[in-house]
């Protein structure tokens, strides 16, 4: 159970590394940046890594880049002192798998902790995928190439818009709240902050709509979202 913590304050260090190794955790520790960068990836046994986004030097969105640039799919938890949607959405955008905004309490963090592992072990190989290509009207996913398209053209995606992409299609035609979209694409079951869907639904519709004007993702209004053809009724937009 070998956790990597980057992080620069002493104290925050202190309450983290003894408040998990009590837990059964096995804590290593980097104070900067550039030092957690190289132990993330030189110690690929890491089943999660703590980062702290205010750092000296390389700071943490930057730090989360660079583990992803570098295909290192361990899941990251990030801590900010800034909770604006703006600033998770940022950290998310990094590659980041979670956020835990300061001050926190041992316990929410030890619950973050156990829900990212359980994500990863329970994450379906993708050889075991019933189907590698999930379509609806002129939409289509594939999940062996990791690739979307919509009307023959390629869409860009970014790590997180593809796990939401794909849990609404797997779900077509169904109003899916905005926490069951927290909770099976970033693996939340606690209430986090729900304005983060609003926002990836809206980078989603921009990059889908971009080369058709027929909108696939309708606002279920009070109730949340829903992957359709476009036949709106009064209840959605």
């Amino acid at each position: 159970m070998k956790l990597l913590l980057i992080e620069d304050e002493p104290a925050v260090v202190s309450v983290i590394t003894r408040g998990l190794s009590e837990a059964g955790y096995e804590v290593s520790v980097a104070l900067d940046g550039a030092s957690g960068l190289r132990m993330a990836l030189d110690n690929p046994s890491f089943l999660l890594i703590i980062l702290d986004v205010m750092l000296p030097g390389m700071n943490g969105i930057e730090v989360c880049r660079a583990l992803r640039k570098e295909q290192l799919a361990t899941p990251i938890l990030m801590l900010t002192a800034l909770g604006t949607t703006e600033n998770i959405v940022m950290g998310l955008d990094s590659g980041a798998d979670d956020y835990l905004v300061k001050p926190f309490k041992l316990a929410e963090l030890e619950a973050r902790i156990r829900s990212l592992l359980r994500r990863k072990s329970s994450a379906i190989p993708p050889q075991q995928e019933s189907t590698s290509l999930l379509q609806l009207a002129d939409l289509e996913l594939n999940t062996d190439t990791k690739s979307a398209s919509r009307q023959g053209k390629n869409i860009q995606l970014t790590a997180t818009e593809y796990r939401l992409l794909e849990f609404l299609l797997k779900n077509p035609r169904k109003v899916l709240s905005r926490m069951e979209i927290l909770e099976h694409v970033w693996g939340i079951d606690f209430n986090m902050n729900t304005k983060v869907v609003d926002v990836y639904i809206n980078y989603l519709r921009k990059k889908i709509n971009k080369h058709s004007q027929q909108e696939l993702i309708q606002t279920v209004t009070g109730l949340g979202y829903m992957l359709r053809e476009n036949n709106a009724d009064e209840n959605t937009h």
